[in-house]
């Protein structure tokens, strides 16, 4: 499991920010969530259940860049929460613009999702449609942020200040069991900009993805490099990744890749932004 420094938490300036994140929230009355299942949106939907009691509804991508196992993990989570969950079909893959990949291709992936979003919110009579984009995403490249302030959509988890750091802190204090979730990210991450996304590549990295969550790797992305394989994994499992080098190139092969290597920098979220 991978350690947290929580000690760089100003416990009196975090539990601040929760307050004004269940003001901010409170406020709205009513809201529809993007929901991932990840550590944010996993926070989020908390919150917003803390602030709103039934008055939310979390709604999950069905994609083919949103990996299966992702899914189970929102609906355990959603059960959990004892929140109403519904799926949402995506089809960014049909939108040309996107699937040319440009550098600001989730720029139109989320204009795509939270355009409908925001119908089945108008469908559901609820106020507001949340982002669980958090204060740390305003210093990375994220074109998605763009379509979403065009939108109207907002980001309680932003607007309130909270880091990452702090959302895995506040989750752990309050029993979330996502407080120490592995990073996410939909499967489009794994693609250096301007190659045209093709569906059956998704298929390959999620299968092999898969393979090595399989093997009890913590955190693992497969970013694809033509007929090239470069895996990121935590650099403390690099010898158990080693030690099974000729299973893992198998099974990397039979879902297409030719070479498979490992990155000795380790995993880095966003590693094609640099």
């Amino acid at each position: 499991m991978k350690e947290f420094d929580f000690s760089v938490i100003d416990e009196k300036a975090v539990d601040a920010k929760y307050a004004r994140l269940l003001d901010i929230i409170g406020k709205c009355g009513s809201a529809l969530i993007a929901f991932s299942g990840g550590v944010d949106s996993s926070f989020l939907a908390a919150a917003a259940c803390a602030a709103l009691g039934g008055r939310v509804v979390l709604a999950t991508a069905v994609s083919e860049t949103f990996p299966r196992h992702e899914r189970e993990v929102s609906k355990n989570f959603a059960r959990e929460l004892k929140a109403e969950q519904i799926f949402i079909e995506s089809s960014e893959l049909d939108i040309e613009e996107f699937r040319k990949n440009p550098k600001n291709r989730c720029y139109y992936c989320k204009k795509e999702l939270f355009t409908k979003l925001i119908e089945k919110a108008r469908e559901l009579v609820l106020n507001k449609v949340f982002s669980g984009a958090n204060f740390d995403d305003t210093g990375d490249y994220r074109p998605g942020l763009t379509a979403q302030r065009e939108l109207g959509i907002l980001s309680p988890l932003m607007e309130a200040g909270l880091t990452k750091i702090e959302i895995r802190y506040l989750s752990k204090k309050m029993g979330i069991s996502s407080w120490n979730r592995p990073q996410m990210a939909c499967l489009t991450s794994r693609f250096p900009y301007g190659v045209e996304f093709e569906r059956e590549k998704f298929t390959a990295v999620e299968a092999c993805e898969e393979y090595l969550r399989g093997m009890g790797f913590s955190q693992y992305r497969v970013r694809v490099h033509g007929e090239l394989a470069r895996i990121e994994i935590e650099t403390g499992e690099f010898g158990e990744l080693v030690k099974n080098r000729e299973k893992i190139a198998e099974e990397f092969k039979k879902n297409g890749f030719t070479f498979i290597t490992l990155d000795i920098e380790g995993f880095r979220s966003g590693s094609f932004n640099l």
